[in-house]
């Protein structure tokens, strides 16, 4: 990384104001895994349930460095042609049809059979260098100039065979193509891979990374993060969505709402011009914060309580 990256991660707490900055509220141990994978040059394996923040965290971290987001979105059945190269086969057919009709021309001069296999071989060569190459995102991220967010999002969902080649670049910031060779990356991205634990990874790539796990917030940074991301809430409101929220995380869920659908459920609050959390508002935007009918079922029959509860708790701040 330049200087410049030196200078805006100098310490943990300009790392935690820088992201804050770019409109992310982190919590120590966030703010402390980016410090970190900057200085030893290590990815953070993030983990935690969906809707946390994970993804977030790098685009987070791309717009505060001010370098670009090259994300990988990781699938089932993903190989090495989707995430690290291919070849432009369309132009490679195009240049084979132009060699085909120029074959006698090319070969005419050659003395005999050697020499032109020879010159043939040449071509060959010519179709497999970068002129006929495509980078897919982790060549992408190698190979920018001045650096990269490098996010490869749900890696969980991918095959082991894909998180084995992974190896090679979370290690050495590298990776090799046999036709080039070994492309180095100039200056190494600052990698990030998510995970919603769908599977268990493998050991070999948890140690080449730093551990970051993202629960669900507290009340007191769940509130921080509605007030930044969602700026126009009154603090009023914004105390009590956050408490009723936090309620609803008590109940025996399918799913129980994130962060993501906390800040949805603020904006259709503001949308709404609410002031007050009323009950009737409550049961009809109940499904921006539960996605399932049994979970709002669930929920229903103790709407009343968690929102005297919700009141209680902002009358007592004021």
């Amino acid at each position: 990384m330049s200087a410049a990256f030196h200078e805006l991660l100098h310490s943990i707490e300009a790392t935690e104001r820088g992201l804050e900055d770019a409109g992310y509220i982190a919590s120590r141990p966030i703010s402390t895994a980016v410090y970190l994978a900057h200085h030893l040059r290590k990815p953070i394996l993030v983990e935690g349930p969906a809707g946390v923040g994970k993804t977030e965290l790098a685009k987070a971290v791309s717009a505060w460095l001010g370098i670009p987001l090259v994300r990988m979105q990781c699938y089932e059945g993903l190989d090495e042609s989707k995430a690290l190269y291919e070849w432009k086969y369309g132009k490679q057919l195009l240049y084979t049809q132009i060699l085909k009709d120029r074959l006698g021309a090319v070969l005419g001069e050659e003395p005999g059979l050697e020499a032109a296999l020879s010159r043939l071989h040449g071509f060959s060569d010519l179709f497999f260098s970068e002129h006929f190459l495509e980078p897919r995102p982790l060549l992408r991220a190698l190979r920018e100039p001045g650096g990269a967010v490098l996010l490869v999002d749900e890696v969980d969902k991918a095959d082991q065979e894909f998180e084995a080649f992974l190896l090679e670049i979370l290690s050495d910031y590298q990776v090799s193509i046999p036709e080039i060779g070994t492309v180095h990356a100039t200056v190494p991205p600052i990698v990030l891979l998510t995970s919603n634990s769908m599977r268990d990874l493998g050991d070999a790539l948890k140690r080449r990374c730093l551990h970051l796990h993202i629960g669900l917030p507290d009340a007191k940074l769940e509130g921080r993060i509605v007030a930044t991301r969602v700026p126009g809430i009154e603090a009023g409101l914004r105390r009590q969505l956050v408490s009723f929220v936090q309620q609803l995380r008590t109940l025996d869920l399918k799913k129980l709402p994130s962060v993501s659908e906390t800040i949805d459920w603020a904006r259709v609050l503001v949308l709404l011009h609410a002031h007050d959390l009323d009950p009737d508002l409550v049961r009809n935007t109940l499904n921006v914060l539960l996605k399932f009918e049994n979970d709002i079922e669930v929920a229903e029959p103790q709407l009343g309580a968690m929102l005297q509860k919700a009141r209680r708790e902002v009358e007592s701040v004021r």
